[in-house]
């Protein structure tokens, strides 16, 4: 008699779908295919429901969080993906903002910060009024916010934080982290070049660290989806890090094309120190600050 038929393996049984690996990928089986339509048929899905296109995203990117909400959302294929966030509002919150979450912390990359401190906040001076854009990152919001006021500048700067999700912008606005990580913040203040103490600008509430509310007086949090809004303003200074390396080239192109548009001539961008505005639309607008991390003016 024939033995028993084995139980399908949900690794690699192209009926099943791809599921996720105990690594937190996505396990591609003998159907390569079969991922990647699941893929473009959750993000289409996605775009439909929400109005977050999130189709240009890297595709490295999209994998590597897709499985990651596979997992935590319990499900075990993407198409069990697709159908959370299509019947299941707070999931396709969920979803949204784990794929454009951009993660950060007080004063990441220290010497970006004593680069502005020293080489392009004096430049700044020099306009009667200033308008900040920070991209994705609440805590640069913060950190620049802190810069300002030691130079005694803050009251003629307006910073604009802005994140793709409701949830992101919502976290800004809290101010707050673990505070078991505020010695560490704290060094880093002080690589940044920082004239005062790190804790002179933290409340200790519980087991959290949140900024004193006197820091966001000239911050406003709004929601803004770089891969798909356009320019809502003029700044003389952009800082935008690690938010286009999520893009692929195309929609990378288009996200160039508004911080252009936004930067008024003489303004600053400021990007990560792995990031260069080589092959960028305007790459030739832009002349890069000698000496600094990845800070450039816009010349033309």
């Amino acid at each position: 008699m024939p033995g028993k038929a084995a139980a399908p393996d949900p690794q690699t049984d192209p009926a099943l779908g791809p599921v996720v690996n105990a690594n937190g990928s996505i396990a591609s089986g003998v159907a390569p295919g079969v991922t990647d339509l699941e893929l473009q048929l959750l993000l289409e899905a996605v775009y439909r429901v929400s109005g977050f296109d999130l189709r240009d995203y890297s595709p490295a990117t999209v994998k590597r969080r897709v499985a990651e909400r596979v997992r935590a959302e319990g499900v075990t294929t993407i198409s069990g993906l697709i159908e959370r966030v299509l019947h299941d509002p707070p999931a396709m919150g969920r979803f949204v903002d784990a794929l454009t979450h951009n993660a950060g912390s007080p004063f990441r990359e220290p010497p970006f910060f004593r680069a502005f401190r020293d080489a392009v906040l004096p430049r700044l001076r020099t306009f009667p009024h200033a308008r900040l854009w920070v991209i994705g990152s609440g805590d640069d919001a913060y950190a620049l916010a802190i810069l300002l006021r030691e130079a005694q500048f803050s009251h003629r700067v307006r910073i604009y934080a802005t994140d793709a999700s409701d949830a992101a912008i919502e976290r800004a606005k809290s101010g707050a982290f673990p505070a078991e990580l505020l010695d560490e913040y704290s060094h880093r203040y002080v690589e940044a070049g920082g004239a005062r103490r790190f804790s002179d600008y933290v409340d200790v509430v519980g087991t959290h660290g949140v900024f004193k509310p006197g820091l966001r007086e000239h911050i406003v949090f709004a929601q803004h989806n770089l891969a798909c809004d356009g320019s809502f303003n003029e700044f003389h200074g952009i800082v935008a890090r690690s938010v286009v390396t999520h893009f692929n080239r195309t929609l990378a192109y288009r996200a160039h094309q508004v911080i252009y548009e936004s930067l008024v001539r003489l303004g600053y961008l400021g990007v990560s120190a792995k990031e260069t505005l080589r092959y960028t639309p305007h790459q030739h607008a832009y002349e890069e600050l000698a000496g600094t991390e990845r800070f450039y003016r816009r010349v033309r």
